[in-house]
């Protein structure tokens, strides 16, 4: 009798044991299913992305032109000699105007042998007699880039490298001096015009903006006005392009931006 009742209350225990254990594992895989859950939100939080764009507009500050000088000699040491009077004598004119050292740079310096073919003195009618290649002289060439900061002057500086012996003027255009300065400038509109946007769809999403949690910047964009000047081998008082005005008109520097926000 008494080991039934043993046995019976036994039974009641381990029954009452295993029906706690089952709740406990059952309250522990709701508990880990939650968490889980909790990673997954955080790991793919809802996010919306916006994009911006902000332009700067600034009149040139200074011109840019380069030009070249070609000398002959019959040696090296002529053709050397001939080159270096002739930019020496348009270095100390663009000093005379005002152009700082510093703004004038060598671009490249070319020496090399001039060829001629000569033919025999005597060739028989009918058959082919190949000249003979003979080395005559040297040829020296020298590029050199300006940098005019008074802008009104560029176009009288130009005319006057080209009355000193410059064979080849090109390229003169109308720029920024410091790009950098107008691209911080435009990030910052750009960034700002991504902030209003972001503010709009939120609110029209009906979404709190949580925290910033990505930022891309594109290519930025930069438009100088360039002035070719065309016909430089020309005389240049005759030409009147000593005197003519060179409109620089504005550049435009335009940066776009990519914002990513969390929201929820």
């Amino acid at each position: 009798m008494e080991s039934g009742l043993f046995s019976n209350q036994l039974n009641k225990t381990l029954g009452a044991a295993m029906l706690g254990s089952a709740t406990l594992a059952l309250l522990a895989f709701a508990f880990v299913t939650v968490q889980q859950s909790d990673l997954v939100n955080d790991a793919f939080p809802t996010t919306i992305s916006v994009n911006g764009e902000g332009e700067v507009l600034a009149v040139p500050d200074i011109g840019q032109f380069s030009f070249s000088v070609n000398a002959e000699g019959k040696d090296a040491a002529m053709a050397q000699e001939e080159s270096g009077t002739k930019i020496n004598d348009i270095i100390a004119y663009l000093k005379e105007q005002g152009i700082d050292e510093k703004d004038i740079k060598t671009q490249n310096y070319n020496l090399y042998p001039k060829w001629t073919y000569q033919q025999p003195e005597t060739c028989p009618i009918g058959s082919y007699c190949p000249g003979e290649r003979v080395q005559d002289g040297f040829e020296v060439t020298q590029s050199v880039s300006v940098k005019v900061r008074d802008t009104d002057k560029a176009g009288a500086i130009i005319a006057g490298v080209g009355e000193r012996g410059a064979t080849n003027i090109s390229s003169l255009n109308f720029t920024i001096d410091d790009v950098d300065a107008l691209r911080e400038e435009a990030r910052e509109l750009a960034i700002e015009d991504a902030k209003d946007k972001a503010k709009i769809l939120a609110d029209q999403l009906g979404v709190d903006i949580v925290r910033l949690s990505g930022f891309y910047e594109g290519g930025d964009f930069y438009d100088p006005f360039f002035y070719e000047a065309r016909a430089m081998s020309m005389d240049m008082e005759e030409s009147g392009f000593g005197g003519a005005d060179l409109p620089m008109g504005e550049e435009s520097t335009t940066v776009s931006v990519e914002l990513i926000y969390e929201v929820k």
